[in-house]
C-alpha cells in the first residue's frame, strides 16, 4: 500500500471504476449525459445509475437466463437490498457496485426512503406484491396513462426459450402502474437531485419544485422506455405495463405521448433553478427522450410489438452539444 492512497481508498476507486463501466455498458445516452455533468456530480450519477441497473437485471431475465427460479431471482434480490442498506449505514461493501452507490448515498444524504420503494418496484416484477395481476397470456389488460430503467442501447432481444419461467401474464392496473413508476423511476430522479443539490441552500419552494420535476422526467423516462420496450417487456418477460385491452392501439400510443410530453414539459421548466453544473445534462437527456417521443409517435403500435425505437448516435450528440451551448450561455445564478 502506497503512501498516498489507503486501502480503502483505492477500493472505492475501483468500485467507481465498475460503476461507471455499467453505465458504459447498458446505456450510451445516459452515459453521454452524464459526461455533460459537473466533476463534482458526475461519478455519483454514475454510482446510483450502477445500483439501480444491476438490480433490475436481477429481474429482468439474466438471472432467469443463468437458470435461477423466480424463487432463486427473488432470494438474490434481498441479498442485495440487505446489503445496499447495511452499506449506507457502515460505508462499504464488498460487492463494488453497492459500494460504489453507498459512497453517494452517505455523501448525498439518500436514505431508505428513496431505495425502499426502488427495491419494491423491483420485487413487483417477480410478482411480489405492488398490486401487479397475473393473468393468462393474451389475456387481461388494464387502462390509463400515469407514470428500473431498461437498458437504452441494446436491439429488442428474441425471446429465449428456457429464459421465461412465467407463463402468465404480469399486469399493473394504473393504481399499482404509479406506484410501480414511482419507485423504478421517480425515487432515481430524486437521489440524482440529492446529489446535485448537496452543500447547496434553496428555499422550501424551490426544493418542492425541483423534487416535482424530478419525479416527472424520471416518470416520462419510464413511460417512454415503456413504449418502445413493448417487445421485450410482453414476449420476453410477460408483463403489460400500459396495454389497454390486449395490446395497445395508435389512440393509446397517442394518450402516453401526451402524458410524456407534460410530464418533460414540467421538468424542463425548473431546470433553471439546477446548479448550473447540472443543467447541461439534464437538458440533454431530456432532449434525447422528447426525441424519441417524437419517434414513437411516429411509430404504429403495432410496429413496437416488434422492433424497439432508438435515436441514432449522430443526433444524440447533436442533442448534447445544443444543451451543453445553451447551458454555457445562461446567465449564472
Amino acid at each position: 500500500m502506497s503512501d498516498e492512497e489507503s486501502s480503502l481508498a483505492r477500493f472505492t476507486r475501483t468500485a467507481e471504476v465498475a460503476a461507471g463501466d455499467v453505465i458504459g455498458t447498458y446505456s450510451t445516452s445516459f452515459g453521454l449525459a452524464t459526461k455533460l455533468l459537473g466533476r463534482r456530480h458526475r461519478q455519483h450519477v454514475r454510482n446510483i445509475y450502477a445500483l439501480v441497473r444491476v438490480a433490475d437485471e436481477i429481474v429482468d431475465g439474466v438471472a432467469a437466463e443463468a437458470g435461477l427460479t423466480v424463487a432463486e431471482q427473488a432470494e438474490t434480490l434481498e441479498r442485495y437490498v440487505a446489503d445496499t442498506h447495511r452499506a449506507m449505514v457502515v460505508g462499504y461493501s464488498s460487492d463494488l457496485v453497492i459500494h460504489a452507490f453507498a459512497r453517494t448515498a452517505r455523501a448525498a444524504g439518500i436514505d431508505e426512503s428513496l431505495t425502499q420503494p426502488f427495491f419494491d418496484s423491483m420485487r413487483a416484477d417477480l410478482g411480489e406484491g405492488g398490486g401487479a395481476a397475473e393473468v393468462q397470456a393474451g389475456g387481461g389488460a388494464f387502462s390509463g396513462p400515469e407514470p428500473a430503467t431498461k437498458p437504452d442501447s441494446q436491439p429488442a432481444p428474441d425471446a429465449q426459450p428456457g429464459a421465461q419461467q412465467r407463463p402468465a401474464q404480469l399486469v399493473y392496473d394504473t393504481e399499482a402502474h404509479a406506484r410501480y413508476v414511482h419507485g423504478s423511476a421517480e425515487v432515481v430522479g430524486l437521489m440524482c437531485l440529492r446529489v446535485f443539490l448537496r452543500g447547496r441552500s434553496i428555499t422550501a419552494e424551490e426544493r418542492d419544485r425541483l423534487e416535482s420535476g424530478a419525479r416527472q422526467l424520471g416518470a416520462a423516462f419510464q413511460n417512454i422506455n415503456f413504449l418502445r420496450d413493448l417487445a421485450d417487456d410482453t414476449d420476453r418477460l410477460g408483463r403489460s405495463y400500459l396495454s389497454v385491452d390486449e395490446s395497445l392501439s395508435d389512440a393509446d400510443r397517442d394518450a402516453w405521448v401526451r402524458t410524456v410530453r407534460a410530464q418533460l414539459d414540467d421538468a424542463r421548466a425548473v431546470i433553471p433553478l439546477l446548479p448550473k453544473d447540472a443543467r447541461a445534462a439534464v437538458r440533454s437527456a431530456l432532449a434525447l427522450f422528447a426525441a424519441l417521443t417524437d419517434r414513437v409517435e411516429r411509430t404504429p403500435a403495432a410496429n413496437l410489438y416488434r422492433t424497439r425505437v432508438r435515436v441514432p448516435d449522430p443526433v444524440k450528440a447533436g442533442l448534447a452539444a445544443r444543451a451543453l451551448i445553451s447551458t454555457w450561455m445562461e446567465r449564472d445564478t
